[in-house]
């Protein structure tokens, strides 16, 4: 029987390789290998996170990312979902790094998580997702709203 462990890295398309580089530098994530024969570089952080950014985007649609800015639902992956151990650390990193929300911090209910979603510079949408024991402590705590 076939047994899937893990997602094993994600790979997020982009338009400009020093300015992703930066972005995704801000929350830890170092280069391992650029690779020779094709516009990947693979990116990991010290807990072994892995992405590739796919360096081979073009820039339409204003800016737009098809999937998440537009009215009509094409299929896809909207967004990757990194688990943090603190959402108060990450808001911290997002507001020293002027990095803006987009949504958030928001939870879903009673589970004790909560999410904090940003783009990246090519309008990828990442969502940052920890377990909150006080969510009092959350400045600016709202219940997520599918339609924000």
């Amino acid at each position: 029987m076939l047994s899937i462990m893990k997602i094993d890295h994600v790979g997020i398309r982009v338009i400009d390789r020093a300015r992703a580089v930066k972005f995704y530098e801000t929350f830890g994530f170092k280069i391992e290998v650029e690779v020779d024969f094709d516009s990947v570089i693979i990116m990991k952080n010290e807990s072994g996170v892995e992405i590739n950014l796919i360096v081979n985007g073009i820039e339409y649609d204003d800016g737009k990312n098809v999937l998440m800015d537009i009215s009509s639902k094409y299929t896809g992956f909207t967004h990757i979902a990194l688990q943090v151990d603190s959402i108060p650390v990450i808001l911290n990193v997002l507001e020293k790094s002027n990095i803006e929300i987009t949504q958030g911090p928001v939870t879903f209910g009673k589970d004790g998580h909560v999410s904090v979603f940003v783009r990246d510079p090519d309008r990828n949408t990442i969502e940052f997702r920890g377990r909150v024991e006080k969510e009092d402590e959350i400045e600016g705590l709202q219940f997520y709203d599918p339609k924000a």
